[in-house]
């Protein structure tokens, strides 16, 4: 079976390993739950400088391109920030439906049998 395309997006605060080890944990669940997920912050800080305003704009581009290539927005956390209110109005213009991570979770679990 074909796995849907899951963008996820989260409030990326911490340091690079910090956030890597925090998106790989939401691309976990977000697997489990069925999808494909795509999470540029997990790797394009492995080969782009944010820094650098030129590379800054195209992990920003890399992104929006793969938002748009997407199924469905995972919205993560519990933390909303600017980038993130970016990403869920983008997937509203492009008719992109924005969930939580929560509400992928109870849809996975709906009609299963609760563990005791």
């Amino acid at each position: 079976m074909k796995r849907p395309l899951a963008y996820i997006t989260a409030a990326w605060l911490g340091g690079d390993s910090e956030n890597a080890e925090q998106a790989a944990r939401y691309c976990r669940a977000v697997y489990e739950a069925g999808f494909s997920p795509i999470c540029p912050p997990l790797y394009l800080p492995l080969f782009l400088n944010d820094a650098v305003p030129e590379e800054h704009k195209s992990g920003i581009d890399m992104g929006r391109d793969l938002l748009r290539r997407s199924h469905v927005l995972v919205v993560c956390g519990h933390t909303m920030t600017e980038a993130m209110k970016n990403d869920i109005a983008m997937a509203h213009r492009l008719g992109i439906t924005a969930t939580t991570l929560e509400g992928i979770l109870a849809v996975r679990n709906e009609g299963q049998i609760p563990k005791a």
